[in-house]
């Protein structure tokens, strides 16, 4: 068949993430690759009683066309229940419910992109913003990090360079792949930056919540004063992913901009999904339901990072998140991670090989390695079988290396 195609699909490859789930459907392999919630932590009593009773009681309206804004009741929930982390008192008329922030990904990058614009990304920084934004042609501008985040000296000197920038895409939070988190010192320079050099930050933030360690740190919103932080949220990580709920909070101006791309794209996310995730709300404590997120998720986070520093060759690297879902690991540099996946799936065991999250210098001796979704003892018996096959590697490289310096 042949298709006269829009040119931005030369851009849209699949999402390896996305394939990886496919083959970690089959029950016997220990999948350290999606991001995925606990599936045994979801409040499936609670959500079946709120579900019914809102059908029964609110079916009218919740079996409806809503508006685009999203369920008010909702909204004004996340303005005063989810905004956290910082010193804001949002109001619900600054929130906007998107299908999964992944749809408020989507629309950042078809209302600031076009064809050859430069953004601003963490290196390595999330797959799925690379996704979203390459549909629309930019050429991506990486942003070094240490571990406070993105290093401010990098950031000036790229805003210098690129001063028609379209923006900054950051994950503040125990950052997806990296679990680095950005210091709080950086985050009120950021939020300075952005207004000095009028420069939006797309700040994304699925993770903040869950804390392992100390305190929530104020988000880069929290600072800012002059409206150019457009911050991303959603349910998906510390409720339940399948509503697909998000939400994008910002400025009048630039939120009415997003509404009529909501507009086009869907008219509005899902009623009934929005009112269950309101009244859920309004009946019961996400708060507590969060907490068990956090003990259940620190004691497998521990768990990983135990087994790993036993077992994996010394050679090898990897961060302590203190929060959030994943930690980075970095292996020798002759080390490709996508030939080591196909072995480790033949000794059942899955993750997301590294060079997809960065978007233009490819890095291949890195991992992404998730720790929410497999129990502690798969968590355990995964690494195991994980460290001897990065075992082998690292063994066969010295080889080599012993063989080079005799000749």
């Amino acid at each position: 068949m042949k298709l006269k195609l829009a040119e931005r699909m030369e851009n849209i490859k699949a999402s390896e993430i996305r394939e990886l789930l496919k083959l970690t459907e089959d029950p016997s392999i220990i999948s350290f690759a999606g991001g995925l919630p606990s599936p045994e932590l979801f409040p499936i009593e609670e959500i079946s009683k709120i579900a019914s009773e809102t059908v029964l009681t609110e079916g009218k309206a919740a079996l409806q066309y809503s508006t685009t804004e999203g369920y008010h009741l909702l909204r004004e929930k996340i303005a005063k229940e989810r905004i956290k982390g910082g010193f804001l008192k949002p109001e619900a008329s600054k929130i906007l419910i998107t299908n999964g922030s992944q749809q408020a990904l989507d629309f950042t990058g078809k209302l600031f992109i076009s064809p050859g614009d430069i953004i601003f990304c963490e290196s390595p920084t999330y797959l799925g913003a690379i996704n979203a934004f390459n549909a629309y042609n930019p050429r991506f501008i990486e942003l070094p990090m240490d571990d406070e985040g993105i290093i401010i000296e990098e950031f000036i000197a790229a805003i210098k360079k690129y001063p028609n920038a379209k923006f900054l895409y950051t994950i503040p939070d125990y950052q997806n792949p990296s679990g680095i988190t950005l210091s709080i010192e950086r985050r009120k320079e950021i939020a300075r930056l952005s207004e000095f050099y009028e420069l939006p930050i797309i700040e994304d933030s699925p993770y903040s919540e869950l804390t392992f360690e100390g305190d929530m740190l104020p988000s880069i919103k929290s600072f800012d004063e002059g409206g150019y932080v457009i911050q991303l949220g959603s349910f998906s990580k510390t409720f339940c992913p399948g509503f697909r709920i998000g939400w994008i909070f910002a400025e009048d101006d630039i939120l009415q901009k997003y509404i009529l791309i909501k507009q086009g794209a869907d008219l509005q996310s899902g009623t009934l999904d929005q009112r269950i995730i309101a009244n859920y709300l309004k009946d019961y404590s996400l708060e507590k339901h969060i907490l068990k997120l956090r003990e259940t998720y620190r004691i497998r986070r521990d768990v990983m990072l135990d087994t790993m520093d036993t077992y994996f060759p010394k050679t090898v690297k990897y961060t302590h998140s203190k929060g959030g879902l994943f930690t980075w690991v970095e292996l020798p540099s002759h080390i490709d991670t996508k030939v080591l996946l196909e072995e480790a799936l033949q000794y059942k065991v899955a993750f997301v090989p590294g060079s997809s999250f960065f978007p233009t210098e490819k890095k291949n001796n890195f991992m992404r390695l998730n720790y929410s979704s497999m129990s502690e003892e798969k968590i355990r018996d995964g690494i195991i079988r994980l460290s001897q096959i990065i075992s082998k590697y690292c063994e066969a490289a010295h080889t080599q290396e012993k063989k080079l310096i005799k000749v």
